[in-house]
C-alpha cells in the first residue's frame, strides 16, 4: 500500500523552503505593488486574489511547479492589475468595463425594492448597515449605496433638513436597475 502521508523527508523539505520562499516573494510583491492590492475588493481584484492563492497552492503542493514559474506568475497578475488600474485611472469608459457602478439602495425616505432584488441585497442587510453606521432610524438616513467593492456606505439626512438634493457624491450612482 502507497504510503499517503509522505515520500521521504526530502520532499517534506523542498515543500517547506518553497513555502518559505514564495511566502517572502508574495509579501514583498504586494509591498511594491501597494495598498492597491491589499483595498476592498471588486471583481477584478477578487478574481486576481484567487488566482494568485492558486499559484501559491500549487507551489507549495506540486514538484512540477518551479518557484521561478510561480513568482513569474505572480509578477504577471500583479503587473496586470496595475496595468488596468493605470486604465481605469484615465479612462472613465474602461473603468465602467472592469469595475461596477454604485447602486442606490435606500433614498429620500424610500427602499429602492428593484435594485435591492438585482444586486441581490435585503432589507435586513441594508439596516444592518444603517445601525452599524451609528444611525437609530432610518429618518437620520438621506441615502445608502452599494459601493463598487460589495460595501454598504450610508449618509446622514442632516437634521431637520428636507432629502438631500443629487449632487456628485451620487454622480455615477445607478438609481434605476435599467441605468
Amino acid at each position: 500500500m502507497e504510503n499517503i502521508f509522505y515520500n521521504d523527508w526530502s520532499t517534506i523539505g523542498v515543500t517547506a523552503a518553497k513555502g518559505v520562499l514564495i511566502y517572502i516573494a508574495l509579501i514583498a510583491m504586494l509591498r511594491i505593488s501597494g495598498k492597491r492590492s491589499l483595498s476592498k475588493f471588486n471583481i477584478f481584484d477578487f478574481v486576481i486574489t484567487i488566482a494568485i492563492g492558486s499559484i501559491f497552492a500549487s507551489t507549495l503542493t506540486s514538484n512540477d511547479v518551479k518557484l521561478a514559474q510561480a513568482v513569474t506568475a505572480i509578477v504577471v497578475l500583479l503587473g496586470g492589475q496595475y496595468l488596468i488600474s493605470k486604465l481605469a485611472l484615465r479612462s472613465e469608459s474602461f473603468e465602467k468595463l472592469v469595475k461596477s457602478d454604485p447602486a442606490l439602495l435606500f433614498y429620500s425616505g424610500e427602499f429602492n425594492e428593484e435594485t435591492m432584488k438585482n444586486e441581490r441585497v435585503t432589507r435586513r442587510e441594508v439596516l444592518q448597515a444603517v445601525r452599524g453606521s451609528g444611525s437609530s432610524s432610518m429618518d437620520d438616513v438621506a441615502a445608502v449605496i452599494l459601493e463598487t467593492d460589495g460595501t454598504i456606505s450610508v449618509i446622514g439626512a442632516a437634521e431637520g433638513a428636507a432629502a438631500p438634493k443629487r449632487n456628485d457624491l451620487f454622480d455615477s450612482v445607478k438609481r434605476n436597475p435599467e441605468a
